[in-house]
């Protein structure tokens, strides 16, 4: 029996994060990203945010600061300078949480897609 866990790490989503290593991603999504379409590998947290996810992750697994970025969205078509709320909120969770924080650096959209489909996992 495990203690200490955060009830947000599923016994599925642990398994992920334990096999990932140096260079793997893990694509922390919300409900309006195409998942099941993208995903070789699709971890589900229905009715929690991907916010919450992020700050669950967080607390077992460190960043990979050898992969740059370290951390990275999907930037705004149109407006790439635009740091929506929902990446604010992720930004914020990192400085909170993260062993060593990293700025979130967004990328264009379908670069962003192509990133999502080459992740180790999709949450």
């Amino acid at each position: 029996m495990l203690i200490g866990l955060d009830p947000a790490l599923s016994p599925d989503l642990l398994r992920a994060l334990s096999a990932m290593g140096h260079g793997d991603v893990i694509a922390i999504v919300d409900a309006n990203f195409p998942a099941e379409a993208c995903a070789r590998r699709l971890l589900r947290a229905d009715g929690l945010s991907a916010s919450r996810m992020l700050q669950a992750v967080l607390s077992v697994m460190p960043l990979d600061h050898m992969s740059d970025p370290a951390a990275f969205s999907m930037a705004v078509v149109g407006d790439p300078e635009a740091v929506p709320e929902a990446v604010a909120d992720f930004q914020s969770v990192i400085d909170a949480t993260a062993d060593t924080p990293s700025r979130i650096d967004p990328i264009e959209r379908f670069a962003f897609y192509e990133k999502a489909r080459n992740a180790f996992a999709i949450l």
